[in-house]
């Protein structure tokens, strides 16, 4: 379906007082895979040896990693948690995903505990966390931390033979901090159980945007669908260096953009959040989240319903020169991505 005539003389109104204008743009649109997933993370003492070549132990690369896909889950109303094993625990507990509380967790997590006298159960904390899976809305996902490493108790890869065989519409993935060939391969047997499994290694999430957007995709999202001719991109909605306050200009178009939304109810938004090139990728996800949540949260108070808009950062952009001031101005940005 093209874009009626209505919408583009109203875009074209806005067209005026954006910078960069308008464009027909190529988006993808996650379709929920799941309805409900959690954590489960390895916490024992072997979890708080340093990982190889990182300089970090591999509780603190898990922690980082884990915010990192924390960060780019799309919002489409999941429910989530995080919970521990070796000792088992609940963190966060399953419920209402909220991705500032599920950070929270995280960062309540230690990552230098002593590894004396701590071993590792690794199948007997899978299997503790079966009555939590049994109560998950399908379908459902758990997302394996772990090195591998099991040197107590019962088989971890025999217990997630029997939870699928108990909960067939529930899928285990794995994000693996292995330092050693035979916790690798644990790991490697756990996601070999089963074709709806999804298994990264750790490293490669902690140092590629590119790897963590496919690790969401792949576990969160049934499948990206491209939209072309429908999507008109509005930009000019910028940033001052380190901020992600809005301007009047910004204001004064955001107002325009929520009066067409309003207008077309059958609509949807992505709101992209960007930033320029300084700083580091960690940090600016972070502050492209919030550009995105400040214009979401504008045009809620403008009278949007949040249900109808989806903001997501991006990180740091380059579509334009970030070795120039106006280059980096114009690459801290949030796109409003219009959808029939």
């Amino acid at each position: 379906m093209k874009f009626s005539r209505s919408i583009v003389l109203a875009v074209a109104l806005i067209f005026a007082w954006a910078t960069a204008g308008f464009a027909a743009h190529s988006a993808e649109i996650c379709q929920k895979r799941i309805e409900s997933f959690n954590y489960l993370v390895d916490y024992s003492g072997s979890m708080m040896m340093n990982f190889p070549s990182v300089g970090k132990t591999k509780m603190a690369v898990a922690k980082e990693v884990i915010k990192r896909v924390n960060d780019m889950v799309p919002e489409l109303g999941y429910q989530g948690g995080l919970y521990t094993f070796a000792p088992y625990g609940a963190v966060v507990n399953q419920g209402p995903w909220v991705r500032s509380t599920l950070a929270a967790g995280v960062d309540s997590l230690k990552d230098n505990l002593e590894t004396f006298a701590r071993f590792t159960p690794m199948g007997d904390g899978i299997q503790a966390h079966n009555g939590i899976i049994s109560q998950m809305t399908p379908r459902a996902a758990v997302i394996l931390v772990s090195d591998g490493e099991s040197n107590r108790g019962i088989s971890p890869i025999d217990e997630v033979k029997a939870i699928y065989a108990a909960n067939p519409n529930v899928c285990f993935h794995v994000i693996s901090v292995a330092s050693s060939p035979e916790g690798q391969a644990t790991l490697d047997a756990i996601a070999a159980l089963n074709a709806c499994s999804v298994s990264v290694k750790a490293i490669d999430l902690l140092k590629s945007d590119a790897a963590v957007d496919k690790f969401v995709g792949d576990v969160f999202c049934q499948e990206r669908v491209a939209v072309v001719e429908d999507v008109v991109v509005l930009r000019g909605v910028n940033f001052a260096f380190d901020k992600y306050d809005l301007t009047p200009e910004a204001q004064g178009i955001l107002n325009e953009a929520a009066r067409i939304i309003m207008e077309h109810p059958n609509m949807k938004v992505q709101l992209l959040g960007w930033t320029d090139s300084i700083g580091t990728d960690a940090y600016n996800l972070k502050l492209s989240q919030r550009r995105a949540d400040a214009v979401k949260n504008y045009l809620v108070a403008q009278g949007v319903p949040a249900s109808r808009m989806i903001a997501i950062g991006k990180g740091k952009s380059f579509r334009y020169d970030n070795n120039t001031e106006e280059g980096r101005y114009m690459n801290r940005r949030t796109e409003l991505v219009f959808m029939d």
